[in-house]
């Protein structure tokens, strides 16, 4: 087997990928829907058949990134978002019998950050904060070369961290514009792009926040490279600004001048940072 010959799975509420990768390339890849309020076994069928539609006899190793809490040793993953059935599923034992290579199971924050740093804007730097804003705020850590997910596979749950009255993720996640405006980030992105001053303001109230979520990661695990991703982070030129100017009161500002924030351009990193997992389980890197 060729160990460059990897499946990555982006397992969501209301669809399921799977791709082959083959160095640094998707060489193959199906997308079916999720039969979300389906049963357990419904579920784990239909990802058994996306997965054999791209796996072959040359395949190294199956990673699969879930929208839940996981126990990364054991390849558990535990009430998963959107698919109520979902409470306990044994996943890496499951697939594992099913098609005899290695599988690794981990959070899909964690995949996003693994897949930036192998594939993405994080290539060539040690420590890569991976930061995930859509309708909810999450983040996954590469240091020292390896993803680092903690003890119970929480180290970048900062979008849970209490914050004013609530939580960051509730002022620095798309679940501002829903609650305050009554539409999603983009049609207010699109408001934003027309000039419309009360979309503007919107996107500098929610930059200082995200400044300040910016500075807690900062505090928390210094990287080289803070790489966005999710639907929130196509507008980042909208409230870069204002985040910036937050972070004038960061104490470290010599630490500023190296770091570089960056938006993912990828389109697949789900399913290239979901075979990432078996890169990193492997100690290699991605070939370009």
């Amino acid at each position: 087997m060729d160990p460059r010959i990897l499946i990555g799975v982006d397992l969501g509420g209301t669809n399921m990928r799977a791709g082959r990768v083959e160095g640094s390339l998707i060489v193959d890849h199906v997308t079916r829907p999720t039969s979300a309020t389906a049963g357990e076994d419904v579920v784990i069928k239909e990802l058994i058949a996306t997965i054999a539609k791209v796996f072959t006899r040359e395949t190294a190793g199956i990673g699969i990134g879930v929208p839940s809490v996981v126990d990364v040793d054991q390849g558990i993953v535990y009430d998963v978002e959107n698919i109520p059935s979902w409470k306990e599923v044994h996943l890496r034992r499951v697939l594992e019998e099913q098609f005899q290579v290695p599988v690794h199971v981990n959070n899909d924050a964690n995949c996003f950050a693994l897949g930036e740093y192998h594939f993405g804007k994080g290539r060539g730097a040690r420590s890569v904060l991976g930061m995930v804003v859509g309708t909810g705020l999450g983040a996954g850590l590469v240091l020292n070369g390896h993803l680092y997910s903690g003890a119970n596979c929480g180290a970048g749950e900062i979008g849970a961290i209490p914050y004013r009255d609530h939580t960051y993720e509730y002022y620095a996640s798309g679940q501002l514009f829903l609650r305050d405006c009554g539409e999603n980030g983009a049609v207010v992105h699109a408001r934003a792009l027309r000039g419309e001053v009360a979309a503007l303001r919107v996107f500098q109230d929610f930059g200082r926040d995200f400044g300040r979520v910016l500075g807690l990661a900062l505090y928390a695990y210094d990287p080289e490279r803070i790489i966005l991703g999710g639907s929130v982070s196509k507008a980042w030129p909208m409230f870069e600004k204002a985040a910036r100017e937050e972070l004038k009161g960061f104490a470290y500002q010599q630490s500023l001048k190296r770091l570089v924030i960056d938006v993912s351009e990828e389109p697949q990193i789900a399913i290239l940072g979901a075979a990432a997992l078996c890169l990193d389980a492997m100690g290699e890197r991605a070939i370009a």
